[in-house]
């Protein structure tokens, strides 16, 4: 089968409507992760003991799970007991909850890095336990973390042709609809590769500023 031109602008459309649904899912669910991760990491470090290891088992029990299983739990299962979401929702909270397990490994080792007389200053200065955390601690655990936490970031951008199972029209929908439409797989899945490939080293490209940027702070 010949590469047709004339195929790939007719196409090219359609696939950057779905790019356009890949990197709102990915924004959106990295925004969900970066909330839940904080969550995560915050009740594991300073809630009671139960509620920290309940925590545990549960960021644990997802990080061990896989993440395609997790979005039919939501997109499929959930409807059953009365909680039907559209498909988009359904895959950002997905990605979303997926990825903050790990985003809280990073702000749990970020914040355990804070060294350990800020928090004695910040008692001795009759801080709340909220103005610690939002005014000392974190201003000083996040910075750091952010090269890592954007590696997640391109992670589940490289994961979103996953939603495809739970009928969100993302990229890798798009091109296998037309591929299935029009028997012609070798442009739609070449174009894929290619957006993946561009999008992947531009990530690279900024998740190497971040480090070599992030790294000089902390040698200040």
């Amino acid at each position: 089968m010949e590469w047709d031109w004339n195929f790939v602008w007719q196409i090219m459309p359609t696939l950057l409507e779905g790019l356009k649904i890949t990197l709102l899912a990915t924004v959106l669910g990295a925004a969900v992760a970066a909330v839940v991760g904080l969550l995560f990491a915050i009740l594991r470090l300073s809630a009671p003991k139960p509620i920290a290891r309940t925590v545990g088992f549960l960021v644990e029990f997802i990080r061990g799970t896989p993440l395609l299983v997790q979005l039919y739990f939501i997109f499929y299962v959930l409807p059953d007991i009365g909680i039907s979401l559209p498909a988009l929702v359904a895959g950002v909270i997905g990605l979303g909850i997926h990825y903050g397990t790990y985003t809280a490994e990073v702000y749990r080792a970020g914040i355990e890095n804070v060294p350990r007389g800020q928090w004695e200053a910040a008692r001795a200065t009759n801080l709340t336990m909220r103005q610690t955390w939002l005014h000392v601690i974190l201003p000083q655990a996040i910075p750091p973390m952010i090269p890592a936490l954007a590696n997640y970031l391109i992670a589940m951008f490289k994961e979103t042709p996953l939603l495809s199972a739970i009928t969100v029209l993302e990229l890798m929908n798009q091109a296998k609809s037309i591929a299935n439409s029009n028997y012609r797989y070798i442009e739609p899945m070449t174009l894929v590769g290619v957006f993946f490939l561009i999008m992947s080293l531009i990530s690279v490209v900024f998740l190497r500023w971040l480090e070599e940027r992030y790294s000089r702070v902390e040698e200040r």
